[in-house]
């Protein structure tokens, strides 16, 4: 049996939302995985900043970004951030529609001074992981900074978060062709959150860029993930995985519903697949 290489979710998957300390059966899980000689991969919408501290847990390598930034140990594989024209249309254009705004560069994150606020006000217990992610990581501090501290840094991808979905219309019309709106949460939960990356990549295309890099075939991958900024990876991979407690529409097209991150699914399901 030839190496495989296990490409994994963060917030949802590997941990609880917005945290950085995954169980020890995960990271166990994953020891063995690499022991065992297969290759295991973060696969995120993080940047590559946010996810440094679960880098001591000893991956091969990181798709961050959603794809746009990629390491492969220390050789960047792939590095595409959106252009200066397009970073600085997009964001005016997202302030202009009252949306609240947090750009990702390669180390750090920067957000709207009001972001937090409404975030506090909107997102309740239950509500969709995405947005759990991100008050707790504002609260937090996980290298999320205010805009007033942005200082021109390339951008790989936009946070957006609004009252309701129709604000980002202007958005889809001026953008549609080059930029990819991915939504999380929806007008039911009384606010609307998604991510705008380029469509020059997304987690799929990061897996395949990765199997070129270590000359390995599509069909010796295995994704697991969570939410639907994870479909891509999902459909891309041999064999795609979603977590119990995920996004129904991603459940709907995964090969199999791994039990949830605080259930031990990763070392369940590591076990269940051979993959260690």
């Amino acid at each position: 049996m030839g190496k495989k290489i296990i490409f994994l979710d963060i917030d949802g998957t590997l941990t609880e939302p917005g945290s950085n300390e995954p169980p020890e059966s995960a990271a166990d899980a994953v020891r063995k995985a690499r022991e065992k000689g297969n290759y295991v991969f973060l696969c995120t919408g993080r940047n590559y900043g946010m996810l440094r501290p679960l880098l001591k847990y000893g991956f091969d390598g990181v798709v961050a970004s959603s794809g746009g930034y990629i390491r492969c140990g220390e050789n960047v594989v792939y590095d595409c951030p959106f252009t200066e024209a397009q970073k600085e249309k997009l964001l005016d254009v997202l302030e202009k529609s009252g949306i609240y705004r947090t750009v990702e560069c390669v180390d750090g994150s920067y957000t709207d001074e009001s972001f937090k606020e409404f975030l506090q006000a909107n997102v309740k217990a239950g509500s969709n992981s995405e947005a759990l992610r991100w008050r707790k990581q504002i609260e937090e501090s996980l290298n999320i900074l205010p805009m007033e501290q942005y200082q021109g840094q390339p951008v790989y991808k936009v946070v957006a978060m609004c009252e309701k979905e129709s604000q980002l219309e202007e958005i889809r019309k001026i953008f549609g062709k080059e930029m990819e709106i991915c939504i999380q949460g929806s007008d039911e939960f009384g606010y609307t959150n998604g991510e705008i990356i380029s469509r020059e990549f997304n987690k799929g295309k990061g897996v395949e860029r990765v199997c070129d890099f270590l000359h390995i075939p599509l069909e010796d991958t295995v994704g697991f993930g969570d939410s639907l900024n994870d479909k891509d990876m999902i459909q891309t991979v041999a064999l795609g995985i979603c977590m119990d407690g995920g996004d129904k529409r991603l459940q709907k097209i995964a090969d199999d519903i791994c039990s949830a991150v605080d259930q031990d699914g990763i070392y369940r399901f590591f076990e269940k697949y051979h993959l260690m």
